[in-house]
């Protein structure tokens, strides 16, 4: 694997942008400059090719450069640009789109980021409720505002604690966050009875998968929307790496459970910058992007055009189905295959996942919240994945990061990448046997 191009770009990188990188997760050791992607491939300034399971974290369902996708924006981009004032005609059946697909919404207001996303859904919450406190769950990250920006993959002795992830966060915010275990319903029950009358929301990934992936219990879910209905508290589902992923309705449509709020993001554009939250109308009116709302709303670059046209073309790949189907079954054979190969191996690990997301923890099961994944051996973790970047097979070498499965890759891709995945864990079982 040559690396003496990305090198010498990495140190101009460094000179113009701080660290190299535009986001903190994107760092690499040793650093990667990337110059093209297509399909399930990614390729870097050295020519080095990878089969992609990060997937940006997720945003290419269909793949890198899906030719559909741009198509439509190309077709788009002839037609409109930004005029940051009215109602383009795009707007409409995107929205049309996300309200037939979505069960609890009602009316969507789009924006850029699943951040930006989280932090007007909080807003609202707290504007409907005239409550400060919010729930959230150890393990489940929300964006990079201060509301939620906490206790995420937290070192042991933050576990309980407060957790905050910046220097610079507000310490009323801080204090206004509560934290819980994933999974335990009691643990909610006591919280809001701590704090009966000042819980705005109840926010969650349906499905932690920010710390790989944890499924829920059906019953843990269920009792968050008996609990939110019977405290008047705003259920807040952020699916921002569930929606389109794991079903064009989001997993609220797999489970049965309706939050009162849901955000959106990455799968739902294919990788152009999209965002949503969505939700009944009575709590959407709030926003004054109606005339009488009081919840401010607003953004120059809100319900762009181009990442519109990627949206509508994107849901529109995903509604015969097929797409779920093939990255399902891939899914599928990646989490059998690699379960088996750890087992052949006497290698103390398991594969979880969910529809076409996957993740291998060195652990044994069971895997209910994140304290369970203090477990995970983390050093060897991170020790596979980069050894699997040499072999090709791109897996972000990150503690407990998920990998994903795009409708571009093939059969025989995940075969290659077991045949990888057993001579890398085959180097590693005979380095630790010397």
């Amino acid at each position: 694997m040559r690396n003496d191009r990305s090198l010498r770009l990495f140190e101009d990188a460094r000179k113009y942008i701080p660290g190299g990188v535009n986001t903190s997760l994107r760092i690499l050791d040793p650093p990667l400059v990337f110059t093209r992607a297509k399909g399930s491939k990614i390729y870097d300034a050295d020519g080095n090719e990878y089969i992609d399971y990060h997937a940006a974290f997720g945003p290419p369902i269909l793949g890198h450069n899906n030719h559909e996708v741009n198509r439509r924006v190309m077709e788009i981009i002839n037609e409109i640009d930004l005029i940051g004032v009215g109602t383009a005609e795009i707007e409409i059946r995107a929205a049309e789109l996300i309200v037939k697909h979505v069960p609890s919404i009602e009316k969507v207001l789009f924006c850029n980021s699943g951040s930006e996303a989280t932090y007007h859904a909080v807003r609202l919450a707290r504007a409907v409720t005239g409550r400060k406190k919010l729930i959230k769950f150890q393990g489940c990250y929300h964006g990079w505002h201060d509301y939620l920006l906490m206790n995420v993959i937290s070192p042991p002795d933050k576990i309980g604690k407060k957790d905050p992830l910046s220097a610079g966060m507000l310490p009323e915010a801080i204090e206004n966050t509560i934290v819980l275990d994933f999974n335990d319903l009691e643990g909610v029950e006591r919280a809001v009875k701590a704090h009966r009358n000042e819980v705005a929301a109840i926010i969650l990934e349906p499905i932690p998968h920010n710390i790989g992936c944890v499924l829920p219990k059906i019953d843990f879910l269920k009792g968050l929307r008996e609990i939110a209905d019977r405290e008047g508290i705003v259920l807040i589902f952020d699916e921002v790496i569930t929606g389109f992923r794991h079903h064009i309705g989001g997993y609220q449509k797999i489970v049965g459970v309706i939050p009162d709020i849901t955000t959106l993001g990455k799968a739902m554009a294919n990788g152009y910058p999209l965002a949503a939250i969505g939700g009944r109308s009575d709590l959407m009116d709030r926003f004054n992007t109606r005339p009488g709302g009081d919840v401010f709303f607003a953004g120059t670059y809100n319900a762009h055009p181009i990442s519109l046209a990627a949206c509508i073309a994107t849901i529109e790949k995903l509604e015969d189905g097929r797409v779920h189907k093939h990255i399902f079954r891939l899914g599928e054979i990646m989490r059998q295959g690699l379960n088996d190969m750890t087992e052949e191996l006497g290698i103390k690990a398991y594969t979880t996942g969910f529809g076409s997301v996957f993740v291998t923890y060195f652990m044994e099961p069971p895997v209910n919240n994140y304290t369970d994944l203090l477990r995970n051996d983390a050093k060897l973790f991170v020790e596979y994945r980069k050894k699997l970047i040499e072999k090709g097979i791109f897996m972000l070498p990150l503690n407990l990061k998920r990998n994903h499965i795009s409708a571009a890759h093939t059969e025989e891709e995940i075969k290659l990448t077991l045949e990888k995945s057993k001579e890398v864990l085959e180097e590693i079982k005979s380095k630790s046997a010397k």
